[in-house]
């Protein structure tokens, strides 16, 4: 009895400590850990880096063609999380590009851009601490990120038309700042697609 006993709490034992393993990298991967920001917060940061936002906004214009389209984040100095270009109607859709990789190389030459327009733009988000950007109107400029989700500022070049206000001002994906800039939060593949804290 005392056998059976031992081994069922070693059983036990091992099945909680694997449990809890599971539970953290899940947590880990999908956000569990990562900082959830109020509105409150994103306001206030757009308020503090609202110059090196709007740097960034106007740089991406200045250097996007006309007729292309790009969405890059960051992941560190070397390596660029998403770098999606657009021509025309198509998009070249990747996902862990190196920048000193053969893939970025023709990345950029579609954009015609080169290593070192990569690295301004870094600079100019790191100024901002912000981690990536998608040209067009709005453009958007990513914050940050929390697991799959992602906080992002919209910035229009143009006051929002009366007719989309509501729909860039809806209390869960969008909050409109003012008729120029709004706050997006994207929940990703999993989770919630709404703010969490909206105070």
């Amino acid at each position: 009895m005392k056998v059976i006993l031992h081994a069922f709490l070693i059983l036990f034992g091992i099945g909680t400590l694997i449990l809890f393993v599971f539970i953290g990298l899940f947590m880990a991967g999908f956000g569990g850990f990562d900082k959830d920001y109020s509105v409150t917060e994103l306001k206030e940061h757009y308020e503090e880096k609202k110059t090196e936002i709007y740097d960034i906004k106007n740089y991406l214009n200045k250097i996007v063609p006309p007729g292309k389209s790009v969405n890059i984040e960051f992941d560190n100095n070397n390596t660029v999380g998403i770098f999606h270009v657009g021509v025309d109607s198509s998009f070249d859709i990747n996902w862990a590009v190196k920048i000193n990789s053969e893939k970025a190389g023709t990345l950029l030459q579609k954009l015609g851009w080169t290593t070192k327009t990569l690295k301004i733009l870094k600079e100019k988000l790191d100024k901002a601490n912000c981690i990536g950007v998608s040209s067009g109107e709005p453009c958007q400029i990513n914050f940050q990120r929390s697991g799959m989700g992602r906080y992002s500022f919209n910035v229009f070049d143009k006051p929002i038309p009366d007719s989309l206000k509501p729909a860039y001002n809806d209390g869960c994906r969008y909050i409109m700042v003012n008729d120029r800039f709004v706050l997006e939060y994207g929940g990703g593949a999993i989770g919630s697609q709404c703010f969490y804290n909206l105070e």
